[in-house]
C-alpha cells in the first residue's frame, strides 16, 4: 500500500457551495510573502482549470491549496534512490519486534469489541487488521505530518512521479470536497498516504468506510473507520475468511528451485508429493487450494508456501517483504510465527550499480533481463535462472555477490 493504504476528525465549519461561473474562473489566492517560483505558480493556475474541469468547486480548491508551494523534504525523498536495499532479515527483525509484538497485543485487547465487529463485517482476521496497523503507522504513533495537498503538488508539478501526484491530487480535493476532512487536518507522508492505515487518495476513495456512522470516513481519528476501511479493502481484494496465508515450509534435497516462481502454483499435496514438509517436519496441510514457493533470500534462507490471502496482502502493498511482515506479525500475536530456518546473513545485499552490472553480464551472456534498471523483476530473475541452471548452479534467481563476480569472469 501500502499499500498499500480510514478516516475520523473532526470537521468544523467546511461546506462545499456551489459557485458561478465567476468565482470558478477567478486566480488563486496570492502566494505567500517571498513566495517567488513563477513556474509553480503557473503551473497551479493550470492545475486549477483541470481540477475545475473534473468537478471540483473553485471554493475546495482554493482553500485546499492556500499557500501552496513546492517542500524541499518532499523533493528530496521523492529524489533520493537509496543504493543499499535492506535485507529482508532486517527489515523483518524491526518489523515483527517484541516491542510490535506487545504493542498489539494491547491494542487486540483494548479493542477487542471492535475488532470482533469488524471481522464479522468484513471477514479479515483481527490479528491481520492490527498486524497493518502497527507496520504502517506503529499503531497510529506516526502518521507523517505533511500537509497532504502541498506535497501531492510537489510530487504532480515536477520530477519522476508527476503522473502519480496529479492523480493522488486531485483524489485528495474529491476527498475535501466531499468533507471528510479539512485541508488543514488533511496530514499524511510526503507521498501523500493517509492515517492509521496509510491510505493514498485514490485507495481512500475506493476504499474508505464511515464504519461509526457519523457521517465521515475518518481515518485519521477514528480507529474504527481506519481499520474498517483496511477491512474493507482487503475484502474487496479477494481475502479468503476462515483460510491460512500459508506459513514457512522445509524442502528436501536436491529440491528443483526453479519451481519458487511467481508463474508456478500448486495444491498442498502436490507440494508434499514433491517432498516438501512443514518448518518442523510435520505433513502438510493438505486441500485443493493453490499455492505458491517463495525463497525471500534465495535457497540458503527460510521457505515459504503462500496462499490466497498472502496475495491479498500484496495488493495493499506490493512487497514480499512486506507481505511476510504482516502475517508473521499477525501470527505472533496469535503465539506463532517464529521462523525455524536460518537467514543467509553473511550474503550482503548487491547495491543498485551491482544490479545493474549483474543485469548487464547476463545480457550479454544471452540471458536477456528485459533492460537494465537496478531492479530485480520477472525478467531478471528468470534470466538469472537460466543462466544458473546452465551453470549448475541451484536456480533460485537471488542476486548475490558470489553469482556476480561468477558472471564477472
Amino acid at each position: 500500500m501500502r499499500m498499500f493504504r480510514s478516516l475520523s476528525l473532526l470537521f468544523a465549519g467546511f461546506c462545499v457551495s456551489i459557485v458561478s461561473p465567476a468565482t470558478a474562473s477567478a486566480p488563486i489566492p496570492n502566494p505567500p510573502p517571498g513566495f517567488v517560483d513563477e513556474a509553480f505558480a503557473s503551473w497551479l493556475t493550470d492545475f486549477r482549470q483541470e481540477a475545475l474541469a473534473a468537478g471540483i468547486s473553485g471554493t475546495v480548491f482554493d482553500r485546499a491549496m492556500r499557500g501552496v508551494r513546492p517542500d524541499p523534504k518532499v523533493v528530496d525523498a521523492n529524489n533520493n534512490q537509496p543504493e543499499f536495499v535492506r535485507p529482508v532479515w532486517d527489515y523483518l527483525a524491526s518489523a515483527i519486534s517484541d516491542t510490535r509484538v506487545s504493542n498489539g497485543q494491547e491494542k487486540l485487547r483494548a479493542y477487542r469489541t471492535l475488532l470482533s465487529r469488524l471481522e464479522d463485517r468484513y471477514g479479515v482476521d483481527k490479528e491481520v487488521l492490527v498486524a497493518i496497523w502497527g507496520l504502517e503507522t506503529g499503531y497510529g504513533a506516526f502518521m507523517g505530518n505533511h500537509r497532504v495537498t502541498q506535497a501531492l503538488s510537489t510530487l504532480a508539478y515536477d520530477g519522476r512521479r508527476t503522473k502519480f501526484g496529479r492523480e493522488q491530487l486531485l483524489a485528495a480535493l474529491k476527498i475535501l470536497q466531499r468533507g471528510d476532512i479539512t485541508p488543514e487536518a488533511m496530514t499524511g507522508s510526503w507521498a501523500g498516504a493517509m492515517g492509521h492505515t496509510q491510505f493514498i487518495p485514490t485507495t481512500y476513495n475506493a476504499h474508505a468506510v464511515d464504519f461509526n456512522g457519523d457521517g465521515k470516513r475518518d481515518i485519521w481519528n477514528t480507529i474504527g473507520d481506519a481499520l474498517g476501511s483496511a477491512g474493507n479493502y482487503l475484502a474487496q481484494s479477494g481475502f479468503q475468511t476462515g483460510d491460512t496465508w500459508g506459513g514457512e515450509v522445509k524442502l528436501p534435497r536436491n529440491f528443483d528451485y526453479a519451481l519458487a516462481d511467481a508463474g508456478v502454483e500448486k495444491t498442498m499435496g502436490e507440494w508434499a508429493v514433491l517432498g516438501i514438509t512443514g518448518a518442523q517436519g510435520g505433513a502438510l496441510r493438505r486441500d485443493d487450494l493453490k499455492a505458491r514457493l517463495i525463497l525471500p533470500a534465495g535457497h540458503k534462507g527460510p521457505a515459504f508456501l503462500v496462499r490466497n490471502n498472502f496475495r491479498t496482502i500484496l495488493r495493499y502493498n506490493n512487497s514480499t517483504s512486506y507481505a511476510l511482515a504482516v502475517n508473521l506479525l499477525a501470527d505472533r500475536f496469535r503465539g506463532k510465527g517464529q521462523i525455524v530456518g536460518a537467514w543467509p546473513t553473511d550474503d550482503r545485499p548487491l547495491g543498485r550499480m551491482e544490479l545493474q552490472e549483474l543485469q548487464r553480464l547476463l545480457t550479454a551472456k544471452g540471458y536477456d533481463t528485459g533492460g537494465v534498471d537496478g531492479i530485480i523483476g520477472g525478467n531478471s530473475r528468470k534470466a538469472l535462472r537460466n543462466w544458473q541452471v546452465a551453470q549448475g548452479l541451484p536456480a533460485d534467481g537471488y542476486p548475490t555477490a558470489a553469482l556476480l563476480a561468477r558472471l564477472r569472469r
